[in-house]
């Protein structure tokens, strides 16, 4: 018996999700897949986010498919290559992991660094994987497949 099944048997009935909803569910599935999408359109509410990482998480939305970024080098965008730490606390309170892609910040050698998503960093480098991107190889290899 499946989850919606228990769920009816108790009384309640499916609802239909938001238009907006329903179509973020289509591209989530087709990231999924494989499938080249972005998810800076997406509207998020972040009230009662520190305004700090609300600029961390606007930046970070800014970096597209298959790029990737490190801790310092947000951190020096943002200002302050001393914030790296506090970037990482940012990915690790980060609300919506994938709309707000933390997966793309690796650590300053190049490897993936630590993910607080479900799965961890196992999660991380398959998500990092759908978008081409291995990390800790080298950066001219990326191009030939290796």
């Amino acid at each position: 018996m499946s989850i919606a099944e228990r769920f009816v048997g108790l009384g309640y009935s499916a609802a239909v999700p938001p238009e907006a909803v329903s179509e973020l569910i289509q591209e989530v599935r087709r990231y999924c897949e494989g499938q080249k999408v972005e998810f800076q359109h997406v509207a998020l509410d972040l009230t009662g986010v520190s305004p700090f990482y609300q600029r961390v998480y606007a930046r970070l939305r800014e970096l597209g498919w298959g790029k990737t970024t490190t801790y310092g080098d947000l951190a020096a965008e943002l200002g302050d290559v001393r914030l790296a730490r506090a970037i990482g606390q940012a990915m690790g309170a980060n609300p919506v992991p994938l709309i707000i892609p933390c997966h793309r910040v690796l650590a300053s050698s190049g490897k993936p660094g630590g993910f607080s998503a479900p799965g961890g960093t196992s999660s991380k480098l398959r998500m990092l994987a759908l978008e081409g991107v291995q990390p800790g190889a080298p950066i001219g290899q990326l191009g030939f497949g290796f």
